[in-house]
């Protein structure tokens, strides 16, 4: 099996990753959940793992840093614990379905929201954010990299607006967590959403949302928190507030495991791996008849992922024949979002197959996912 499909999950993990899930799942004991060895065990495990993550991506507070069980999840409790009738947010038209949906509901309950077009190659345009700008401006809210173009888009230009104009940068960093140096602080990001088993290497059921001091987040759930258990209100406190219920302890072991990877790499390495990569593929579908790539043309405005169409061909049938016929495993269709397939001009084919490679992808994958989109091509 050729995997190609790490935008959706990566795959394989770090040895180390498995060894964790599996050694937390044995241990027993829940954070928070009483005072015995095996609970305070777990906690201090818990605490290690946002410690981590906080220094990953400049956090200065790991304490607001929230484990939640996915990029979705992070992205529903920053918006909707953040907007309130009558502010404004600025997102595109190129959004994922766990950004867009959120925003969309929020619409519909008296929020504002603006949204722009990417180009022809997924990209934002940020003086279309400067010009967006309203005295009602809250949230400036969008992907750091696109699950279907593989577009990088500015983000650091973007925190230097949302600075001087007093407002909050929200980023979806889904598809970038973990294989590009993120930094909140020098990136002017005041709310950072992440998927554990992506880029960063966790299992599958993790998530982060990372949250600056000067963000004022309240609660979008209830229960038991494990601490001021006497008030009916839910308190919210940073992180206990935000995590209410049993947290998925051998999923973060997991997860604190694949940060480690990270580190001891460094996403600066694993980045240029990830380009090498890319740009082989890319060199090898590029300018091939009947194939038609999208995204940026320059390897550094982009990501890992490359998404195509073949003349002739349902995107549903491409990746059917490349699984079966080659053995390449990716995806195809809308990739849940219509949006960055309109401004692609793919919406229409039914959106697009797409390959992503990881960093233990190997040549010789690219070699045969070429040979296997060639072939197809060809007939």
């Amino acid at each position: 099996m050729i995997y190609l499909d790490n935008a959706a999950t990566s795959h394989p993990k770090p040895e180390a990753v498995y060894r964790a899930a599996d050694a937390a799942l044995r241990a027993g004991g829940s954070p928070g959940r009483g005072g015995h060895t095996l609970a305070l065990a777990a906690g201090r495990q818990v605490m290690r793992a946002r410690e981590a993550v906080a220094r990953l991506f400049g956090l200065a507070d790991p304490a607001r840093a929230v484990f939640t069980a996915s990029a979705t999840e992070a992205l529903n409790l920053a918006l909707k614990g953040l907007l309130r009738p009558g502010d404004h947010v600025i997102t595109t038209r190129a959004e994922h379905n766990a950004l867009r949906r959120p925003l969309a509901a929020l619409e519909r309950q008296g929020v504002a929201v603006t949204w722009l077009p990417v180009d022809e190659r997924g990209l934002l345009d940020p003086a279309a954010v400067r010009s967006a700008l309203r005295p009602a401006t809250r949230l400036i809210a969008t992907h750091h990299g696109s699950n279907v173009s593989g577009a990088l888009q500015p983000i650091a230009e973007l925190g230097e607006i949302a600075r001087r104009a007093g407002v909050f940068l929200l980023v979806d960093a889904a598809q970038t967590a973990g294989v590009y140096p993120i930094h909140m602080g020098r990136m002017g990001i005041h709310l950072l959403a992440a998927a554990g088993h992506k880029g960063l290497l966790g299992p599958q059921g993790t998530g982060l949302l990372l949250v600056d001091a000067a963000v004022d987040l309240r609660p979008i759930r209830e229960g038991g928190t494990g601490a001021h258990s006497a008030q009916l209100d839910q308190p919210a406190v940073f992180p206990e507030g935000f995590e209410s219920g049993t947290l998925n302890v051998p999923g973060i072991a997991g997860l604190a495991a694949g940060v480690g990877f990270l580190v001891e790499t460094t996403p600066e390495r694993i980045r240029c791996r990830e380009l090498e990569l890319a740009g082989a593929l890319l060199d090898g579908l590029r300018g091939r008849p009947g194939v038609k790539v999208y995204g940026p043309e320059r390897p550094e405005q982009r990501t890992g992922v490359v998404s195509f169409n073949i003349a002739g061909m349902d995107p549903g049938e491409v990746e059917e024949l490349l699984d079966e016929r080659f053995g390449v495993i990716g995806r195809a269709g809308l990739h849940c979002n219509p949006g960055a397939h309109e401004a692609l001009g793919s919406l229409a084919l039914g959106g697009a197959m797409r390959l992503s490679p990881g960093y233990f992808t190997t040549e010789r994958d690219i070699e045969e996912a070429i040979r296997g989109v060639a072939e197809l091509a060809g007939h």
